[in-house]
């Protein structure tokens, strides 16, 4: 039986990086091929990704233009029915026109009008998000 992959810092900021909608560990493990949910998970219990790390990533392949936005966009994912998810608060939902259990996201993305081109950073606003609220 083959030995399963190392994991490390490089292969999971690359899934992130690269990955367009689904940033799970489960999702992570189906598509790495040689890495397991529990190697991904006991990974990130203990290593810390933090926003300024991310931002080294990614911060080159930026090209700024004095015509260019940043655009901000919040949303809260309706997890109504966890208790034990620590990320977890009562939090205004527009979607629902009520207050619910959730969880916030901030999007940012970067608009360069000259290439037509977006750069979305949204887990690096999640992460920095995170760190704001708690």
């Amino acid at each position: 039986m083959a030995r399963p992959g190392k994991m490390t810092r490089v292969n999971y900021s690359q899934f992130l990086l690269s990955s367009q909608n689904n940033y799970t560990i489960t999702y992570f493990a189906e598509h790495a091929g040689d890495v397991s949910h529990d190697a991904i998970n006991h990974y990130l219990l203990k290593d810390k990704l933090t926003p300024k790390l991310l931002w080294e990533h990614i911060s080159a392949g930026i090209i700024y233009s004095p015509n260019g936005y940043i655009i901000f966009d919040d949303t809260v994912l309706d997890k109504d029915d966890s208790r034990c998810i620590e990320l977890v608060r009562w939090q205004y939902s527009g979607n629902e026109g009520r207050v619910i259990r959730g969880i916030g996201v901030i999007t940012c993305i970067y608009y360069n009008p000259e290439l037509n081109r977006l750069l979305g950073d949204n887990y690096l606003c999640r992460l920095a998000t995170i760190k704001v609220a708690d």
